[in-house]
């Protein structure tokens, strides 16, 4: 008997612990494996006409167009705002802008907006184990109150879920002009300490009405204190000269920044949200840019950031993550051509439509304020190809969460996972819009503007506003240029549409500010 069970106990003792060893080596990198890394790559004022993906002719984009080409190209997708923190604040928390009073564009010393208990994208994943990180913009503002620049500043993106962080804090134009590393000014030299004011200037310290002999790149309307590398900013700041950045190397300093985040974290999964500067103001392109589109340093900053999309690109082939990276391309907002500076956008803007067949722009309630070039690719997983469907950068974080295997069900956020895919043409059925604190319905194909007071044009960026004192009701399908008002000749369209809207807004949607340009 003993002969007999020796044989079989170590028969058993094998399969055990081969079954066990198999269990444990098998356990965490599967599931590693089968999460896609995600990245947001996501642009500054850039128009639905600006890339030849989407019909332009005077420039020419072949990094984004390959993403197109090689993914789905969205024909009907929205930012949820015409202007810049409110649409990143509604990327960010899948939630609507206008729910926030606070979500208007900040000033460089804004408190952080987004709350640090509420839901957002990165937190999302960083439960399923992503790294996440963010490099570009943020202009969703810092700290709790006065900010003091040489002290770790926080709350910020750390505290909403991005586990790494170097940013700008607010935009290109506004103080204070350093780049942020995890809460930290880069390259700050603590015997010159930074100073920052939105009110008033720093005694002695020269602005562009003071000192118009300093500036280089003419002030327009708006942009005309503080002056750093001859660029006249928004807001007083004072100190800090070791950290100030170089403008012209803002896209190449990202760029970098980004492709390393890549190497250093591709060996888990990971969610990059890359905000790029451009084409916001003020264009600064590196001079191997400089007149390379014909349209002037707007067109230039264009290509510009198409060269660095392809750089990225290549750089997620070399590190051998393309094939499981999940790539959304986009931008904040509509376009706009002079928004604070003489820098020959306007003069050398040519036939180019940086709107395309669009009505409006940046600020604006009409269609180009809100409707975006949108790209989702991903390599040997999504099926090239064109959608219709209707769908909204805030309906990333429900889908993102099914695509990952979770769920999220406090947010405004639509889950579109096949949509964004290409599997289905089963898009949003309703869409709450917002500009400067207006807010108009998509539904179906149907958009309607409520009556609005103010000006119907804004003289300073020459850009209709979608402002009428009366009621305005487009059918979009037919009229994508926004040319006729169906208002009066479908009354019943018309009450269908304000009944909706009353219940997906509230009957108060009409007590709101008006716009501030600055």
């Amino acid at each position: 008997m003993k002969n007999i069970l020796n044989p079989l106990i170590w028969v058993m003792l094998i399969v055990f612990f081969g079954c066990q060893s198999k269990k444990k080596e098998n356990s965490k990198p599967v599931v590693e494996k089968d999460l896609p890394n995600i990245v947001i790559i996501y642009l500054d004022d850039l128009g639905y006409g600006d890339l030849s993906a989407y019909g332009a002719t005077e420039l020419t984009t072949p990094n984004i167009d390959a993403l197109a080409d090689g993914g789905v190209r969205f024909t009907d997708a929205y930012a949820s705002s015409a202007t810049c923190t409110p649409s990143r604040y509604a990327l960010l928390t899948g939630m609507y802008p206008w729910r926030n009073k606070k979500a208007k564009i900040l000033p460089g010393t804004a408190p952080l907006l987004i709350s640090t208990e509420q839901q957002t994208l990165p937190k999302l994943l960083k439960k399923k184990g992503y790294h996440t990180g963010i490099v570009g913009k943020w202009h969703l503002g810092l700290g709790t109150g006065v900010v003091d620049w040489n002290q770790s500043v926080s709350p910020g993106p750390n505290e909403v879920g991005f586990d790494e962080s170097y940013i700008l804090a607010a935009t290109q134009d506004r103080v204070p002009t350093v780049y942020i590393d995890n809460g930290n000014v880069v390259g700050l030299n603590p015997n010159d300490p930074i100073e920052v004011d939105y009110d008033k200037n720093f005694e002695g310290e020269p602005t562009a009405i003071s000192n118009p002999e300093m500036v280089t790149m003419k002030w327009h309307h708006g942009h005309n204190n503080s002056i750093v590398n001859g660029i006249p900013r928004i807001g007083y700041m004072k100190g800090g000269n070791d950290a100030k950045w170089s403008d012209i190397d803002m896209a190449d300093h990202f760029l970098g920044k980004a492709q390393a985040y890549v190497k250093e974290h591709k060996n888990k999964p990971f969610f990059l949200y890359y905000a790029m500067q451009q084409p916001h103001v003020p264009r600064t392109p590196h001079p191997r840019f400089v007149g390379k589109s014909g349209l002037g340093p707007r067109g230039d900053v264009i290509l510009e950031a198409d060269w660095c999309i392809g750089e990225f690109m290549k750089t997620l082939e070399t590190e051998g993550v393309l094939e499981n990276t999940l790539v959304i391309f986009s931008s904040d907002n509509g376009p706009v051509l002079n928004d604070g500076y003489y820098d020959d956008a306007v003069e050398k803007n040519g036939s180019h439509t940086p709107s395309g067949k669009l009505r409006g722009g940046k600020y604006s309630l009409f269609e180009a304020g809100t409707r975006m070039p949108f790209i989702t690719y991903w390599k040997g997983s999504i099926k090239p190809g064109i959608s219709n469907a209707l769908v909204c950068q805030m309906d990333l974080l429900a889908s993102i969460a099914k695509l990952i295997g979770t769920q999220d069900n406090t947010t405004d956020s639509k889950e579109l996972l096949d949509v964004f895919l290409g599997k289905s043409q089963d898009g949003r059925h309703d869409l709450v819009l917002e500009a400067t604190s207006r807010t108009a319905l998509r539904s179906g194909d149907w958009l309607m503007i409520p009556p609005y007071d103010g000006k119907t044009i804004e003289e300073r960026v020459n850009i209709e506003l979608g402002n009428s004192q009366e009621f305005q009701l487009y059918n979009l399908k037919e009229d994508i240029g926004q040319t006729t008002n169906l208002a009066e000749t479908n009354p019943e369209k018309l009450k269908e549409m304000i009944e909706k809207f009353e219940i997906l807004r509230g009957k108060d949607y009409n007590k709101t500010e008006r716009l501030e340009l600055k």
